[in-house]
């Protein structure tokens, strides 16, 4: 099964850009709503299970866990936001925990952006694009839990999600960390992206 690294190793959690460890390495990071299906796409992509932990918990997500991938590239899973069971001001500590590192990365990165392909695009959802676009960040769309709805479901909701998240074909990925569906797509885009943001620092 394809994976986007043989080798991944925890490095530590971070609270902001600063905490980061200074290597000089690109980054592949992970954003999406609470309960999107962030931490089982990570263990897909990297055929680790248990490397990003799965909650029926919303919100388990609290900080920037950073990930080395075979000394390559760094792997950032960014905290869930939209959880409603937390206070608002955690809610707003996570929105500019995000958005400040996303700025002072985003001329090393590649977002990956996740949306549940079972639901109609979100007020978060829709704010964190119009961000990205505003803020010309390179990112791309993975609509998540494809196998959780019937063909014919499955497209019309994913045509809706088309018409919101302008990117293009090339840049949205439908997947399911469960089937499988979609990850080797996604994983050739994704490392082919992250060869580019290294030849570019060469």
């Amino acid at each position: 099964m394809k994976r986007i690294g043989n080798q991944v190793t925890f490095i530590k959690s971070a609270t902001s850009i600063r905490d980061f460890p200074d290597l000089n390495m690109p980054h592949l990071a992970f954003a999406g709503r609470s309960n999107v299906g962030k931490s089982s796409l990570i263990n897909r992509l990297t055929d680790i299970r248990g490397l990003a932990k799965v909650s029926g918990t919303p919100g388990k997500t609290q900080l920037l866990n950073i990930f080395n991938v075979e000394d390559l590239f760094l792997l950032v899973d960014l905290p869930g936001y939209g959880f409603a069971k937390v206070s608002k001001s955690m809610q707003a500590d996570w929105g500019r925990m995000i958005e400040e590192y996303l700025l002072a990365a985003r001329e090393n990165m590649l977002l990956v952006f996740l949306v549940d392909s079972r639901h109609e695009p979100q007020k978060k959802d829709i704010e964190l694009y119009q961000f990205l676009e505003e803020s010309a960040i390179n990112y791309v769309i993975c609509a998540t839990k494809t196998d959780k709805l019937k063909k014919n479901q499955l497209a019309k909701n994913l045509s809706v999600l088309n018409n919101m998240y302008t990117v293009g074909h090339n840049r949205f990925f439908p997947v399911s960390a469960k089937t499988g569906e979609g990850i080797d797509r996604l994983i050739n885009h994704v490392q082919q992206q992250l060869q580019t943001i290294q030849g570019a620092r060469a």
